[in-house]
């Protein structure tokens, strides 16, 4: 076998994730008219950003503080000490509308529609009928007969438009000209009290509240990809009215020391947080990567990979799970990873051993003083205190070519201002939520 082509065992894959080591490599990313901008595209440059990935097929703002200066180490001290806006329009939101828009959206999602209150949101999944996670989005239902999908990183729309082909259900399924904007940092609330009235302070977590910003209508919710205190508002019409919005929440933040920065995944990842595309796929299932919750054992209806999902748990239980790797926390030595991964780096089980996993998100921990990670592991060897070893590229290796020692861990890794569904079943001796 090439040398640059890993052994991993991946076998319970159709297509295997690439595992080839390339490091970073010197190309400039081609900004043209086939990747949509966001309508606060422009307002990220002024704010001085200086690059982007694709995400949704659109221009996601990934860096604003130039590395020179902190990079993402120093925006994510705004983010942990004050209060950050992130550009996150990339989570384009599709409508489902109509008389039949509860049934639906319960045939879609593995968690139960029908106990979403109206203003009140649910993180779900969504799965094929082999189980694979195809997207897990904030749901948000803004009304009896409304739901809005705010997609992380597929093409969603076409798959649920292709769900209803022929019009079984009476709705209706499309995008809306609706994006949003993160206000993400223990001054959050601050800001958003400052913007809406005192109201803001009392939004539960996942509550949704309609109001106004800069004068223009938005929905606004207590979520976010952090486990800091924050929120995500929701601008209607966002095509005509983004500096509106946008510069209102500039002008009200700048008293708490406001930084528009990009998504922190060191924090989301301290949080526990995953990235879909990083850390799962379509080829995931649920139960390998801390969703077992998401699939609920007193939901009635069906829905799309009940039949295989409650196969699955059934031979988890009976201690013949039907995959190869499970995702676990890893801290990790090694010199400080201060800036994203270009690969899933090599995990090995002996210092001097063959891969066995590999690494999806990894990032340094100022509070804790050390690197942590996810890490996808051979499914037998997950306990806590196991330890592996981790290849690291030589500008985090103690010693280049050589692995750092990584340990077996609880995540979340820092605790959350508002512990995840997970966390909270867990506290309760749970597994599922409704």
């Amino acid at each position: 076998m090439d040398n640059n082509v890993p052994t991993v065992d991946q076998s319970d894959r159709q297509v295997p994730i690439n595992l080839r080591q390339s490091g970073p490599t010197p190309v400039e990313m081609l900004i043209d008219t086939r990747v949509r901008k966001s309508p606060y595209w422009e307002l990220s440059m002024q704010q001085g950003c200086w690059r982007a990935s694709i995400y949704n097929r659109m221009y996601h703002p990934r860096g604003y503080i130039p590395r020179e200066e902190g990079g993402m180490m120093a925006e994510y001290q705004s983010l942990v000490n004050d209060v950050t806006l992130w550009n996150v329009a990339v989570e384009r939101q599709i409508q489902v509308k109509g008389p039949d828009a509860e049934a639906f959206v319960n045939f879609v999602i593995t968690r139960d529609a029908t106990k979403i209150p109206v203003m009140r949101a649910r993180y779900v999944i969504l799965c094929n009928e082999a189980g694979g996670i195809l997207n897990d989005p904030i749901l948000l239902r803004v009304g009896i007969d409304e739901f809005w999908f705010s997609l992380s990183d597929t093409d969603l729309m076409l798959w649920l438009q292709g769900v209803n082909v022929g019009g079984r259900f009476d709705v209706t399924i499309g995008e809306i000209d609706v994006a949003p904007v993160q206000v993400q940092g223990p001054k959050s609330v601050d800001v958003i009290a400052d913007l809406v009235g005192e109201e803001g302070r009392t939004l539960p977590s996942y509550g949704l509240m309609e109001a106004q910003v800069g004068g223009r209508d938005v929905i606004i919710s207590q979520t976010g990809f952090t486990g800091e205190k924050g929120y995500e508002i929701y601008l209607r019409d966002a095509t005509k009215y983004a500096e509106d919005m946008w510069n209102a929440v500039l002008e009200a933040g700048a008293p708490y020391n406001l930084k528009v920065v990009a998504p922190s995944h060191h924090r989301r990842i301290a949080a526990g947080i995953l990235s879909w595309g990083q850390d799962m796929d379509f080829e995931t299932l649920p139960f390998q990567v801390n969703l077992s919750y998401q699939v609920p054992r007193k939901k009635e209806a069906d829905y799309i990979g009940k039949a295989r999902l409650e196969e699955v748990r059934g031979l988890i239980e009976a201690g013949t799970p039907p995959y190869r790797t499970q995702l676990v926390g890893l801290l990790v030595g090694g010199k400080p990873i201060t800036d994203y991964a270009p690969d899933f780096w090599l995990v090995s089980a002996a210092a001097d051993g063959e891969a066995v996993g590999y690494v999806t998100s990894p990032w340094y921990s100022p509070e804790l003083e050390a690197n942590i990670a996810m890490a996808h592991v051979p499914v037998s060897a997950t306990e806590l205190g196991t330890e592996y070893w981790v290849h690291l590229p030589e500008p985090f290796a103690d010693t280049p070519g050589v692995p750092v020692r990584a340990e077996v861990v609880e995540m979340p890794f820092r605790p959350s201002v508002n512990p995840n569904q997970r966390e909270r079943l867990k506290m309760r001796g749970l597994d599922a939520a409704v």
